[in-house]
């Protein structure tokens, strides 16, 4: 019998779930989780600022503008932090998936992922792992709980076939 794994994950969260073919829906396998991805944006643009040396402040009316308007640039950075953060957390999960598969855990792979993460799982995960993937869905359902998370994407699937 297949042993079909089922990956739920945004960029704090990934929730690894096991099909089960006799239509008994989905069983908790494992969650990873990474705090620091959905740090607080507040937190993402104080760092930024503190990396920033040299900028003027907003209030330097005889500065050149481009050194006054530190809010895009600070912008900026968090988005590149956050996404930095989300990257790294992709390939925690993709290394850890590669091991599974290497200790034959699982067969076939689905991925349900937030859309941005789901661009940063594919990079991330090995050749081999690629190819045990059936479907992606990108959709943020990682807060569902395993019972709606089977009716959803099973009952759609079987639906449509």
């Amino acid at each position: 019998m297949k042993n079909t794994w089922v990956l739920v994950a945004d960029e704090a969260i990934a929730r690894i779930l096991q099909w089960q073919e006799r239509g008994t829906g989905l069983d908790s396998v494992e969650e990873i989780t990474d705090p620091d991805a959905h740090a607080d944006e507040a937190e993402f643009r104080r760092d930024a600022q503190g990396r920033r040396a040299g900028a003027a402040p907003h209030s330097s009316s005889d500065t050149p503008h481009r050194l006054r308007g530190a809010a895009s640039v600070t912008a900026s950075a968090g988005e590149d932090a956050q996404h930095l953060e989300g990257a790294a957390f992709a390939r925690r999960i993709a290394d850890h998936l590669a091991e599974a598969l290497r200790d034959k855990r699982f067969d076939e792979l689905q991925i349900v992922a937030a859309p941005r993460f789901l661009g940063a799982l594919r990079k991330a995960l090995s050749v081999e792992v690629r190819a045990t993937v059936s479907t992606e869905t990108d959709k943020d359902l990682i807060h569902l709980d395993n019972r709606d998370l089977a009716t959803r994407l099973y009952t759609t699937r079987t639906a449509t076939q």
